[in-house]
Order: C-alpha cells, then sequence, then structure tokens
C-alpha cells in the first residue's frame, strides 16, 4: 500500500508548542476549538476554527501551535 495513504500505525499526545516539530500526517482533536497548524517548520501556521470534538484532520502538521490552538486533548497521528 501507498504509504502516504496507508493508515496511521503510531499515535502521540500534542502539547501545542510554537516551536516544537510534530511532523504528524493527520490530529485526532478531542475537545473542540480553533487549532493552528504550520505544515512546514518555515511557514506561518493556518488556523482551522471550531473544530468539533472527535475530528480527525488530515492534514500534515509540522508545528501545532500553542497561539492561536484551543482545542485541547490533540493526538498525532503518524
Amino acid at each position: 500500500m501507498d504509504p502516504s495513504i496507508a493508515p496511521a500505525s503510531r499515535a502521540a499526545v500534542v502539547t501545542p508548542n510554537d516551536s516544537a516539530i510534530v511532523g504528524a500526517r493527520a490530529l485526532y482533536i478531542g475537545t473542540a476549538g480553533d487549532v493552528a497548524i504550520a505544515p512546514r517548520r518555515d511557514m506561518d501556521p493556518v488556523i482551522f476554527k471550531s473544530v468539533p470534538a472527535g475530528t480527525i484532520l488530515p492534514v500534515h502538521a509540522a508545528i501545532v501551535a500553542l497561539t492561536g490552538t484551543t482545542a485541547s486533548n490533540i493526538i498525532a497521528l503518524f
């Protein structure tokens, strides 16, 4: 199977941080809120507004920024 579309095989709790590299293929959002994601470390974060609890965001997230993130219980999927 193409690794770019294969299901996640690892997961880790994310603590939003403006500079820490996460490198996730997707994010599970446990508690609703805004999620600020930088797809690459050299890009400014984009804020996904009002993400519902239980959502899986299928986006590459190099950084899950503290600034702009109000959602919690975020899990990185690799």
